[in-house]
């Protein structure tokens, strides 16, 4: 499958431009999602025997294995359901704002193969929470499915910094029902000035707001994390971790895209967040060191550079509990985690 993936399949979709390649791909995830006698033979196919293989539990949540699709592949909640059938443990969708936008100009998608990596300046282009919430009432609650959903949002472009709690809050009304897990995304670089939300100051306010509506849940809260920019510094982290614990938040997700453009992207003239291999050793780093400041008792999901079992298991030995991908599925194939949710399995056992 992995030869025919990258002998075939892959330069077909490489001689497309990057983001009908992208689009291409969630229609084809949808389509298979769909086809029930075949996504279910596929997930009896990829699931771990359980006599073998524990599943993971964090903040309250099992997952069948270690691996998720990240946020940025299904962004308006299209493509998920087949994603245990590809092998992944979790997926999270998104990232979902509240007000319905188009993201930046195009092109805004760039691939470079020979570093197996991607640049894009997407700009959170989806629906909207409200339409993402109408397609999710239509598909498996929690508690029948398969594999968690995680649900990401941000803030939507034309709200004000000053506005931004309101905005997060009514992305988090709409779409929590629906969630086994949300995602706070104040780390990419595409949306002007959403990186100034990981200051103390507006994370505060921003992490007390959505913290106190989630208690309001009662019984019914759900898990609440943190996704956060590779490009912080280390004092940066100790604040955010200090206000991750002041308001009782669940997890962290490290990390998003960097705007750093090392090695070969030096001379680079594309604006946007730069995923791929060479964002492995950074993102390792930071997983490292949030969990020797927090005593390993923060929940970490661990994202950037996984192109192999390796690279995962680097970043699980760093101490993160789960792990999530999408640009070593672009390079790696649709059934990527499969492969590695086995190959981490395997590893962890010995």
């Amino acid at each position: 499958m992995d030869f025919f993936y990258e002998k075939v399949v892959r330069p077909w979709f490489f001689r497309m431009d990057s983001e009908r390649a992208h689009e291409a791909g969630v229609s084809a995830m949808a389509t298979l999602g769909k086809v029930a006698p075949l996504r279910r033979a596929l997930e009896a196919w990829h699931e771990l025997p359980t006599k073998r293989f524990k599943p993971v539990k964090v903040f309250g949540l099992e997952f069948p294995n270690t691996v998720g699709l990240a946020a940025g592949f299904d962004k308006n909640a299209k493509a998920w359901p087949a994603a245990a059938a590809m092998g992944f443990g979790h997926v999270e969708i998104g990232t979902v704002t509240a007000l319905a936008q188009p993201g930046n100009p195009l092109p805004r998608m760039f691939r470079f193969p020979q570093e197996e990596a991607v640049i894009n300046r997407m700009g959170f282009n989806n629906e909207g929470a409200e339409a993402v919430a109408a397609r999710l009432t239509k598909q498996k609650p929690r508690g029948q499915r398969r594999i968690p959903l995680g649900i990401n949002i941000g803030k939507s472009k034309v709200t004000s910094l000053d506005a931004a709690v309101s905005d997060y809050l009514r992305s988090f009304e709409l779409l929590a029902d629906y969630a086994d897990y949300l995602v706070l995304n104040v780390s990419s670089p595409n949306t002007p000035g959403l990186r100034e939300l990981q200051a103390a100051s507006r994370l505060r306010e921003l992490l007390g707001a959505v913290a106190a509506a989630n208690t309001s849940r009662g019984e019914d809260r759900r898990p609440l994390l943190l996704k956060i920019a590779p490009d912080l510094s280390y004092r940066q982290i100790d604040e955010v971790l200090a206000v991750i614990d002041e308001f009782g938040f669940d997890g962290i997700i490290a990390t998003n895209t960097t705007l750093a453009r090392p090695g070969p992207f030096a001379e680079v003239d594309e604006a946007g967040g730069l995923s791929g291999k060479l964002l492995r050793r950074s993102s390792t780093q930071i997983i490292s060191y949030i969990s020797r400041a927090t005593d390993g008792n923060l929940p970490i999901i661990g994202v950037g550079g996984i192109t192999d079992s390796v690279s995962a298991g680097e970043k699980l030995d760093a101490g993160a509990s789960l792990i999530q991908l999408y640009t070593g599925m672009i390079y790696r194939g649709p059934f990527f985690a499969a492969a590695l949710a086995k190959g981490l399995a395997d590893r962890q056992r010995r």
